[in-house]
């Protein structure tokens, strides 16, 4: 990266910043960190670094791989896939389109987990479809007396996700490539959690989406399907009195209860996320 003196003339980053965020807000709700974020990154800075720099001029190599993050985001790529990173949970997670970009709200899944996985015990917990390993890897983080096994039905994502554990230093994750259940024959587990596919087939939001992996994110007419699947097939891998804990969509909770009250669970409990919509369903093993 190259920030030359200002020549009169040439914009310097405070004017090119000021432009682009007036370009990204179609497409951005904080457009103005969004294109601090690419320029950053384009110019091999941090943002507070780029911040103290905003009156110099960059060269033009270095401007114009800015102008094509910027242009490819204004198309609508999402800012996860243009910096090949997310940060979830305490982690640095590296992102491709090959997986789910991790949201915050599967944080809350990740924290409704550790409140029932006891610190410092030996506790065996599987998570299914990992995508980019960030539920395993977080728990794995925080309990590292953990057994985590994490599966994936994509070897792209499986690759990834031991990219990422490698990377956070993090070693007490098994990952298993297979759908659902079939990795897991015979095991039992005190904790079972997934942040499956639970967007309907036809849902109006999908196109805003176009850019991840559809196979992570539909699930059937209902958004259900993958669902179904988890819950027929839980008790047959969870230790007595073992949890799962089930993220969904915002308008699934009520189904994903009956679900669960069908198959036999008990202490079915729905958690809300800092919106206030139904998030996360779980339930005991009788």
């Amino acid at each position: 990266m190259t920030l030359e003196p200002v020549i009169e003339g040439d914009m310097n980053l405070r004017e090119h910043l000021r432009r682009d965020a007036q370009r990204l807000a179609a497409v951005a709700e904080r457009p103005r960190a969004e294109a601090e974020l690419l320029w950053a990154h384009a110019l091999g800075l941090s943002r507070a670094q780029l911040l103290t720099r905003d009156r110099e001029v960059p060269a033009k190599e270095s401007a114009g791989s800015a102008s094509s993050l910027i242009e490819r985001r204004v198309r609508g790529e999402p800012v996860a896939y243009l910096l090949g990173r997310r940060d979830f949970w305490s982690l640095s997670l590296q992102v491709t389109p090959a997986v789910l970009i991790p949201r915050p709200e599967t944080e809350l899944l990740v924290e409704w987990a550790l409140e029932g996985l006891p610190d410092g015990r030996d506790v065996s917990v599987a998570d299914l479809g990992t995508g980019s390993g960030a539920i395993a890897l977080a728990i794995a983080a925080e309990r590292k007396q953990a057994r985590v096994v994490a599966t994936d039905c994509s070897a792209d994502a499986l690759a990834l996700a031991r990219s990422n554990a490698q990377s956070n230093d993090i070693a007490n994750v098994d990952f298993r490539r297979g759908d659902w259940w079939n990795p897991l024959a015979g095991e039992c587990f005190d904790m079972i959690l997934s942040n499956p596919p639970y967007i309907a087939e036809n849902d109006l939001h999908l196109p805003a989406l176009r850019c991840e992996p559809v196979i992570a994110l539909t699930s059937g007419p209902e958004g259900l399907d993958a669902i179904r699947v988890i819950v027929a097939g839980a008790h047959s891998h969870l230790n007595a009195d073992g949890a799962l804990r089930i993220e969904h969509g915002a308008g699934q909770g009520a189904a994903v209860r009956v679900l669960l009250a069908a198959a036999g669970f008990v202490q079915i409990e729905t958690r809300r996320d800092y919106a206030g919509h139904e998030r996360a369903t779980g339930a005991r093993a009788p």
